[in-house]
C-alpha cells in the first residue's frame, strides 16, 4: 500500500463495540488503547496474558477464551488482529472486509485496510503519526514531535475561544535557555504575555505575531505599572478568555511577588498555575563559581533585600548572606552586617547580569567592595554574596583562597592564608 493510500482521520470509539483477536502483548496494547477511547472491547483469544486477564477480571473488557470464528465480527465497529498467526490475521481482516468493518491486520500492514499509528498525548493533542508502514520510525517521529510540543519549540496553543486561564512562570536569571520545560510549553501556549524586564527576553521574539506582550518590568525606584494595576491587567484578560503568562525573572515565589498575584487571580476566580523558576539568588552566584553552600565553609545561607533586615541573620562568614537589588544600599549592608559583628575581611562577590554575555564579577570584602562597586560602576541587575564561600570562585583572588575547602578531606581545619 503506498502512502498516497492513506486518508488520515480519527475514530470516535465512545461507547461503540470493537473486537481483537488475540492473547498476546501487542493485543494488550491495543486494547487498553481502545478502552482509553471509551470503547466497548471484546478479546477473542484461547489464551490471554497476564495484562490482558487483569483487564478482564476488573471487568474492563469482555474476554472470550477460545479461538476466533467469523461471526466475531457482527455488529462490531472496529477489528484489530493480533494473534501473529499470519493465516488467521488475514481471515479475520477478509471477514471485517466482507462487511465493510475497518480492521487492522497486524501480521500484514501492506494489505490492511486499517493502520494503528504512533500516538502521543500532549496536555489535550493527541499526535498520530504513520511512516509507510514502519513502526519504529513512526516512534521516533512521533517521539521528536512530542517533545517539540512538551519544550514549547512546536505551538500548543488553542484557536478557538476557551476558558481564560493565568500562569505564574519562573524564566530564570535571564538566559532563554535556563527556563523549565514546562515554563516554555505554557509560554508558547500564551496569548497575552505578562513581562517582567529581567526574565528571559529573547522568548518573547518566538512568539507567534498575534501574542499580545504587555511589559510590567520595574527597576529599582521606578515602577511605570503598580502591581495593584499588574494584578488587574491578568484578571482582566483571564476574563476575557485569553491565556495569560505571567512571565518573571527568577522564581515567582522568591521575592517575586507572586504569591500576591496567585491570590488576587484566585480571589476573581481565575485558574492560576505556579510554574517554579531557577532562582537568581542561587543560580547567579553559580555563574561565577560560587556556591551558596560549601562542605567545610558554609551550611547555610539568608536571602534578604535590603540592609533592613540584616541585623536579623548570621554575621558569620560561615553563613552566606545573599543580597538581591541591593546595589544602592550596598554601603549601609555592609556597614550594618560589620555592626552585627562581621568580619570586615569576610569575602563579597558582586555577579552583575548572571549567564549574559555582559556579565562581570567583583570581589573584594566587606571593609572594601562598596568602594570597589563605586569605582567600576556596579548595576542592577546584580546579585551580591557575603562569606566564606566566595573563596570558592575561581573569579576569587589567589590570596583569597584557602589552605583547604575540598570535599576529599572534610574534616582537616581551615586555614585563610595569610
Amino acid at each position: 500500500m503506498a502512502i498516497q493510500d492513506i486518508y488520515p482521520t480519527a475514530l470516535r470509539l465512545l461507547g461503540r463495540p470493537v473486537l481483537v483477536v488475540g492473547g498476546g502483548p501487542v493485543a494488550a496494547r491495543r486494547a487498553k488503547g481502545l478502552l482509553d477511547a471509551g470503547a466497548r472491547v471484546t478479546v477473542v483469544a484461547p489464551v490471554a496474558s497476564d495484562a490482558l486477564r487483569e483487564l478482564a477480571d476488573s471487568g474492563l473488557l469482555t474476554w472470550e477464551p477460545r479461538t476466533y470464528v467469523s461471526t466475531d465480527v457482527d455488529g462490531v465497529w472496529f477489528v484489530q488482529t493480533a494473534t501473529g498467526v499470519a493465516d488467521v490475521d488475514a481471515q479475520v481482516a477478509a471477514d471485517a472486509e466482507a462487511q465493510s468493518i475497518w480492521c487492522v491486520n497486524a501480521s500484514d500492514h501492506e494489505s490492511s485496510a486499517a493502520w494503528t499509528p504512533a500516538v502521543a498525548v500532549v496536555d489535550d493533542v493527541k499526535i498520530a503519526i504513520n511512516a509507510g508502514g514502519d513502526p519504529r520510525r513512526a516512534m521516533a517521529l512521533r517521539d521528536a514531535v512530542a517533545t517539540a510540543l512538551e519544550t514549547g519549540d512546536l505551538p500548543l496553543r488553542r484557536r478557538r475561544a476557551s476558558a481564560g486561564s493565568v500562569a505564574l512562570v519562573g524564566g530564570g536569571p535571564g538566559d532563554s535557555g535556563l527556563i523549565t520545560v514546562r515554563g516554555r510549553r505554557l509560554l508558547g501556549q500564551a496569548d497575552v504575555v505578562v513581562a517582567d524586564r529581567l526574565g528571559p527576553r529573547e522568548l518573547l521574539h518566538e512568539l507567534a505575531p498575534d501574542v499580545r506582550v504587555i511589559e510590567v518590568g520595574k527597576t529599582p525606584g521606578h515602577h511605570p505599572v503598580p502591581q495593584v494595576e499588574i494584578n488587574r491587567i491578568l484578571v482582566d484578560e483571564a476574563l476575557a478568555g485569553h491565556r495569560v503568562v505571567r512571565l518573571k525573572g527568577g522564581d515567582p515565589y522568591v521575592l517575586g511577588r507572586g504569591g500576591e498575584e496567585a491570590e488576587f487571580c484566585r480571589q476573581n476566580g481565575v485558574e492560576v498555575e505556579v510554574v517554579p523558576g531557577v532562582t537568581s539568588a542561587i543560580s547567579v552566584p553559580a555563574a561565577a563559581g560560587i556556591p551558596v553552600t560549601h562542605r567545610g565553609l558554609a551550611k547555610g545561607f539568608s536571602v534578604v533585600t535590603g540592609h533592613e533586615e540584616l541585623s536579623e541573620v548570621p554575621a558569620r562568614p560561615d553563613h552566606t548572606v545573599i543580597l538581591l537589588m541591593g546595589v544602592a544600599k550596598l554601603r549601609e549592608s555592609a556597614t550594618a552586617l560589620a555592626d552585627s559583628g562581621m568580619p570586615l575581611d569576610t569575602p563579597v562577590g558582586i555577579v552583575e547580569n548572571g549567564y549574559m554575555p555582559e556579565q562581570r564579577v567583583t570581589i573584594g570584602t566587606l571593609a572594601t567592595i562598596a568602594e570597589q562597586a563605586e569605582a567600576t560602576g556596579v548595576a542592577n541587575p546584580a546579585v551580591i554574596v557575603i562569606g566564606d564561600v566566595v573563596r570558592v570562585s575561581p573569579f576569587a583572588p589567589e590570596h583569597f583562597k584557602t589552605a583547604d575547602y575540598s570535599t576529599l578531606t572534610p574534616n582537616k581545619p581551615r586555614v585563610t592564608a595569610p
